[in-house]
């Protein structure tokens, strides 16, 4: 549905955190085995997902899925242990179905809802949300440590450039994306040692691709 609504090619966002053992503060650690009862060597991931609200999944889940990769390029370590304490604090909380309804009404404003449906988007309390959808819990995350995805720059009182943190019920997945924040990781679909010899790979002399 997300994807429809903002008309990208994604559909959803996840943060990963890596493996259990990579926790080092013990309160994470046990909040994490609240929640997953999984090998400890399974590389894992936060998520807000329909159905489910916010939850730890293995990264292993998506390995048929179409991805992209983005990674923080300036966050200090300091702030990645803020980051993912922050998601893991969220781990719990409900999947705001009436969010994604109100962000469809927001972006397609001609009358796909009804204009007298008040929207949950801009509401006194839109900082402090009591259920995630997927790039909101991500954006508060990230936001949370001051780390820019897509913020609104402007000329402060005294003529210097000022960035405004987005409102994170506004974000979607493609947002992380669009970022000059984050670095996109390209991964081949052939292990690397293989691209050595390209021209051996199973090539279809006889057709020609349109996509």
């Amino acid at each position: 549905m997300i994807r429809h609504v903002t008309q990208s090619p994604w559909s959803h966002a996840a943060l990963y955190i890596g493996c259990l053992h990579d926790i080092k503060e013990p309160s994470l650690h046990e909040l994490i085995k609240e929640h997953y009862n999984g090998l400890p060597h399974k590389q894992l991931l936060v998520e807000s997902e329909l159905g489910l609200g916010t939850i730890i999944s293995p990264l292993d889940k998506y390995k048929d899925e179409h991805l992209r990769i983005v990674r923080p390029e300036w966050l200090a370590q300091e702030d990645v242990c803020r980051v993912v304490s922050y998601a893991l604090s969220r781990l719990g909380k409900n999947y705001d179905v009436r969010h994604v309804l109100d962000l469809a009404r927001f972006l397609f404003p001609w009358g796909f809802f009804p204009r007298k449906w008040r929207s949950t988007l801009f509401q006194h309390n839109a900082m402090q949300p009591t259920e995630d959808i997927c790039s909101s819990m991500i954006a508060d995350a990230f936001q949370s440590v001051h780390y820019p995805i897509l913020p609104f720059i402007h000329e402060g009182n005294k003529h210097q450039m000022e960035l405004v943190r987005r409102n994170p019920r506004l974000f979607t997945p493609s947002d992380f994306d669009y970022s000059p924040f984050f670095s996109v990781i390209k991964y081949p679909i052939f292990p690397p040692n293989t691209l050595r010899e390209y021209a051996n790979l199973p090539w279809d002399e006889e057709q020609w691709s349109d996509i």
